[in-house]
């Protein structure tokens, strides 16, 4: 789906040709990489590094702070920070040392057995949460499935419910959406389904309690798994009293609440659920908490917690589904200490926050300058910048929203004046190195862009 943006169709793609030709010329050595590796399927380590704006990946050669440096010696201000993975910053010198001690002085980087490094993590998690009882997994797509699984058992209910264009990993009980005629349908491009997706699940916009309270007077749900501000179709903020009423809602129809944090963890140190004062039953997040390093984590509430422990049916030790043999690994926790004590602290985060308003303000004001129909949304140190005024208020509208080409041409521009964002989207994430000059420098490269546009 996409929207007309305001933009001449015609000289958009001319410039859009002109910046990937650019492209290639200064990437020989990614280039020749990407024809190289026969034997990955689709050419990468995973699949998602196949979304580029320019017809091929950058390759890496070296990261540090928000600066990444590819094989062709060309550095990068770094926007993207591995789409929240870095939202540390990349490689930070505490999560450096702790892994390194870890590794060499100790050794140990898998062994089934707890250290102190996860209880120090889970108890500084429970501070900033509120949630009293966390559990370790190597993603936060296994935290949610975990989660997932333990309503489940604890409700006897089968259903989960999302919100439509959600994103929650690959849970395959997230992939449906609102379809035309208000009712959830597979969302497009799912792979693999093992089932109707409608057997699983159910979905209501995001900031419709009307079609939220629908959907759970059914009585079948287990579990709403939400985030409290979309994320990864845009960033779409909630309104005014919305979540309170999920909140309500949820409680009224005896439903659990799970609060996926791992995208609006951007919000601050406790991440909306902090921010926003919420009281979710679960929280579930990942990637920024390790510096890098992979882990993810779920949070449960005390009562919650005692009636799954309380029940001697359930097997949580051995082949209960609800664990990994690598999940809490010695390296992970040492990561994941490191990075909450000492690296995405409140200090860091009101300079990431002060560093995002002053990005998100700067490109309102560009926006403002040339007329143009789009708008910035923030959410703490997140920013993307919208092709749709008003922002979009639920799901569907922000996929409406969505201008694939438009969004290659200012990717691929920035990209050859080195700055990256996320390749998915417009989104833009400030880490504690991120500088008001790196802020700038992108103003000074969108303003051009926009300008060559128009």
């Amino acid at each position: 789906m996409s929207t007309d943006s305001g933009i001449d169709r015609a000289r958009l793609r001319t410039l859009t040709e002109h910046e990937r030709a650019t492209f290639a010329e200064r990437h020989p050595a990614s280039l020749k990489a990407y024809k190289g590796a026969d034997h990955l399927f689709g050419r990468v380590p995973m699949t998602w590094m196949n979304k580029t704006a320019a017809g091929f990946p950058i390759y890496l050669e070296r990261a540090r702070g928000n600066r990444i440096t590819d094989v062709d010696g060309n550095e990068f201000v770094d926007f993207a920070l591995g789409d929240t993975g870095a939202m540390a910053g990349h490689s930070p010198a505490a999560v450096v040392d702790a892994v390194t001690r870890r590794i060499g002085e100790l050794g140990g980087l898998s062994t089934m057995l707890p250290t102190e490094d996860a209880a120090i993590a889970g108890a500084e998690l429970a501070r900033r949460f509120g949630l009293p009882a966390w559990s370790f997994a190597l993603t936060a797509t296994d935290a949610n499935r975990w989660a997932i699984r333990l309503l489940r058992a604890v409700t006897g209910r089968p259903k989960i419910l999302v919100n439509s264009y959600c994103y929650h990993g690959s849970v395959d009980e997230s992939l449906i959406v609102v379809g035309p005629d208000g009712r959830g349908v597979s969302r497009e491009g799912n792979v693999g389904a093992p089932v109707d997706v409608t057997l699983t699940s159910r979905v209501a916009e995001f900031n419709d309690l009307a079609g939220l309270e629908r959907e759970l007077a059914h009585g079948d749900v287990a579990a709403v798994l939400m985030e409290p501000a979309l994320t990864n179709i845009g960033i779409v903020l909630p309104e005014d009293g919305y979540l309170a009423g999920v909140r309500e809602l949820t409680r009224r129809y005896g439903t659990y609440l799970i609060n996926d944090e791992t995208h609006t963890f951007s919000a601050g140190p406790g991440g909306a659920t902090r921010f926003w004062g919420l009281e979710p039953d679960v929280v579930t997040i990942g990637k920024a908490i390790g510096g890098g390093v992979p882990v993810g984590a779920y949070g449960l509430s005390g009562e919650l917690a005692d009636a799954l422990t309380g029940r001697s049916d359930l097997d949580l030790v051995d082949m209960g589904g609800v664990g990994g043999t690598l999940a809490g690994n010695p390296m992970s926790m040492a990561a994941t200490r490191a990075t909450l004590q000492e690296v995405l602290t409140e200090t860091a985060f009101d300079h990431m926050i002060r560093t995002a308003s002053a990005f998100a303000d700067g490109i309102a004001e560009i926006i403002e300058g040339y007329g143009l129909p789009w708008s910035v949304s923030r959410l703490g140190a997140r920013v993307e910048y919208r092709f749709a005024s008003p922002a979009p208020r639920d799901g569907t509208a922000s996929a409406r929203s969505a201008d694939a080409e438009l969004e290659d041409f200012l990717h691929v521009y920035l990209a050859n004046r080195g700055v990256l964002l996320t390749p998915f989207h417009n989104m833009a994430l400030m880490c504690p190195e991120t500088s008001i000059a790196d802020v700038t420098r992108h103003h000074e490269i969108f303003d051009a862009a926009v300008r060559e546009l128009t």
